[in-house]
Parts: structure tokens; sequence; C-alpha cells
């Protein structure tokens, strides 16, 4: 019997929570760590309907990437969302643990999912940082198996990461060949993925600032959003633990969140009608 406390410790050996920023709050959001694990369902937020859809697939435990609790609470009210989230978790019995910049610096995170969906072969960490030896740190540089044209990059992105739209500042390359990337907000590394001589990067949330600088630098900058370059990273996060699990000869079952979903909608116009991108 997996418990809570047991599947504490495998991640650990996977994204070590020390990873984590400083600023971040990773590990058991809810619950008991002395409960037993009856299944896993991984997912980028928790939300009502995912608690709901844990609860459908028989998982008493939510894996998400975005903290649940991510500021201190100064009061528990169940008339806002965290609130509300936190005391159905505790009335269904579901116990929450969140991977957030631990699961972003580490081998097989998400930027390593990210560069893999787009097609990057032997990368390596964008901004390295110190752990032991290991080649951890945020983002990911490295070659595609093949030069492609821009736009032929673009479309790529769109089909890999199922985005009707993206947001492109600075010039598109006539061949794009080392791409940067880094999921989630990475706007903060532009200025380095372009240092490093990276053709195109793509992440999300790119600052007005940062695209005012890529354009006058004329280095292409692609804004897929923050749930477009984390998105892929859930399967590769279920895979992972399910492979570490059958080390251990742990039968459990482990579920991707089929709910959970981009917060924004892509709207467009033509004429005077306006139309959903889907």
């Amino acid at each position: 019997m997996l418990r809570v406390g047991e599947l504490l410790a495998v991640l650990d050996g996977m994204a070590a929570f020390s990873l984590a920023e400083s600023w971040d709050n990773v590990g058991l959001m809810v619950g008991d760590p002395d409960a037993a694990v009856d299944g896993i369902l991984a997912c980028l937020d928790a939300s009502m309907e995912v608690l709901k859809e844990a609860e459908g697939e028989k998982c008493n435990v939510v894996l998400s990437h975005h903290p649940l609790i991510f500021k201190p609470l100064k009061a528990l009210r169940t008339d806002e969302p965290v609130g509300a989230l936190i005391a159905e978790a505790v009335k269904r019995g579901i116990a929450v643990i969140s991977c957030h910049t631990n699961l972003d610096v580490v081998a097989r995170g998400v930027s390593d999912a990210l560069a893999v969906a787009l097609g990057m072969t032997g990368g390596e960490p964008l901004a390295p940082k110190e752990a032991g030896g290991a080649a951890v740190g945020f983002g990911m540089i490295g070659a595609l198996k093949e030069a492609v044209s821009g736009t032929d990059f673009i479309c790529r992105l769109q089909d890999a990461l199922s985005l009707p739209a993206v947001k492109v500042a600075g010039r598109l390359p006539d061949m794009v060949e080392k791409i940067a990337v880094c999921g989630g907000s990475g706007s903060d590394l532009v200025e380095l993925a372009h240092g490093r001589g990276a053709d195109l990067y793509v992440t999300g949330e790119v600052k007005h600032s940062t695209a005012l600088w890529a354009k006058a630098m004329g280095f292409c900058v692609v804004d897929a959003g923050h749930y477009g370059t984390e998105q892929v990273a859930i399967p590769v996060l279920a895979s992972n633990l399910a492979r570490l699990l059958q080390q251990r000869s742990c039968q459990v079952l482990i579920a991707e969140s089929l709910v959970f979903a981009d917060p924004f909608s892509y709207f467009g116009k033509r004429g005077e009608d306006h139309f959903e991108l889907k």
C-alpha cells in the first residue's frame, strides 16, 4: 500500500522539492501524509472540475503543477476560490500535491517536455543552476532534428501545442534550427536566449517591454501562452511517476486530467462579426 508520504518521497526523487524557488510553494498542499493512495490524477491546475474528475476516476490524490496554495493564507474563506477548493478537497478526502518550479528545472520536466514536443534534440538548460552537479535549470536550448522555415516552425508549434494562435515579436527567421524554450512565464530569459545564439525563443507571458526589445533587436520571440507551453508536461509527469512507482512494485492508478483547460479563449474579428478560434 502506497501512502501519501511515500508518494511525496518518490516525487522528491523525481523533482527534488529543494530545487523550488524560495518564493514558491511545493509539496503537500492538502491532506494527511499517512493516508493511503488509491489513485493519482495529474493536472496543470487544481479546480472544482478537477476535484470532481478525481473522485469520478477513483483518485484520492491530485498532483498539480501550479500550487493550490501559493501565497500564505490569512484566513480560510470558503466564499473565495482558494478557500473553497481547500474545503472541497477536504470534504472529498482528496490530497493535493504540487510540483511547481522544482518540476520546471529538472530533466524530463516542463521545459524539457516542451522542447521535445517542438522537435529539439540534445538540449541543455538555458539558465543552468547549481544542484550538486546535475544538469538542471530553467528553460532549454538546443537544435531541431532538422532546420525548418520560420512559418513551418510556427505551424508545427501550433499543432504540437493545440493552439489556434500565438503572438510573435521580432522578425520571424527565414530558417529555424537552434531554438530556446521556457515553459510558463519566461519573459526574463529572452536576452539570455538571444545571447546564447537561439534563432527563436518560445515561452509564455512575454512582457510588453520585452517584446519591444525583441523587435528592436530583430530577435524572434513567440508567446505561446502560459497554459500552451506547460500543458504538454502533464503526460510526461504522469508517465515518469508511473515508471518510478512500477520500479517500487506499486500498482496505483495514475490518470491525466481531461477537464483542465486554458483559462483564456481566443477570439478573432471578421468584418463586424467576432468569432471564437478553435
